[in-house]
């Protein structure tokens, strides 16, 4: 399906790179971000399906597919390639997903915190099963149509560290609206629905990479950056000392050296 695709500009250094947000946020949530690197790129920031002011998905097809041909378009038909690529969470597999199939649109990847469980799982399949296990009261929230709750779960395990009654009504709103993100991700998220892991097939993103990830998140996370490290062929793996899944918003001064290190690599 086609969708309008919301941007924003977040103006800064003559390199300019495209932004990816995580699932429940939206174009702005780069703007901390955007400022610690306004020295270094201007950042054409990405609403994803149904997030901000895009389209809204119809809930129909793969959602990661979906969302993959909207930011690839975006780079293809608007800007100069190739780019800089930054992604946090579902963007950041957005992000990895494009320099693999499409390597030539991209010059460097930085992937904050990826949520590509699959690969940790193609390491250590008893991962799954813990991933399951942690997952039941998030399941049974879906199960019974109950969105908020299933939002309410999904911020306590991977938000920003706020208590859920101190988040205002419109937030919690907005979480339950678009919470049905997250199992619609898991063809790709869980399976590699893309088939990224086949063979050799993810060397294709052979351009300078980093993989950031915070030492207070799921240690989920870290499993993945370990996954995509042997996996990537020109890769550092960062670990940011305080910092937790949302570090772009609660950390962005510290992108600042490994995103910096990436652009001079490449």
């Amino acid at each position: 399906m086609t969708l309008h695709t919301h941007t924003q500009l977040f103006e800064g250094a003559a390199r300019r790179a495209v932004a990816i947000h995580c699932t429940l946020g939206h174009s702005g949530a780069w703007r901390g971000a955007a400022a610690a690197l306004k020295d270094d790129l201007s950042l054409l920031a990405v609403d994803l399906p149904s997030h901000g002011k895009s389209g809204v998905w119809d809930r129909t097809g793969n959602l990661h597919d979906v969302a993959t041909d909207m930011v690839r378009g975006v780079i293809a038909q608007e800007l100069e390639t190739p780019i800089d690529l930054i992604g946090h969470s579902f963007g950041a597999t957005v992000a990895l997903r494009i320099a693999v199939e499409s390597p030539e649109l991209v010059r460097s990847l930085t992937m904050i915190e990826p949520v590509y469980f699959a690969a940790a799982f193609a390491d250590k399949p008893a991962l799954l099963e813990d991933y399951e296990r942690n997952s039941v009261a998030l399941n049974a929230a879906f199960e019974t149509g109950d969105e908020r709750e299933a939002a309410r779960v999904f911020h306590r395990d991977w938000g920003d560290g706020t208590n859920w009654d101190d988040l205002p009504a419109r937030m919690q709103d907005h979480m339950a609206r678009l919470v049905h993100y997250v199992p619609a991700s898991s063809a790709f998220v869980l399976h590699d629905s893309a088939g990224l892991l086949e063979g050799d097939r993810i060397k294709r993103a052979a351009m300078p990479a980093v993989v950031i990830e915070g030492d207070q998140s799921p240690p989920m996370s870290a499993e993945v950056s370990i996954a995509l490290e042997k996996r990537l062929p020109d890769i550092e793996r960062v670990v940011i000392k305080g910092a937790g899944h949302m570090l772009p918003l609660t950390h962005p001064e510290s992108l600042v050296t490994p995103v910096r290190a990436v652009l001079a690599r490449s």
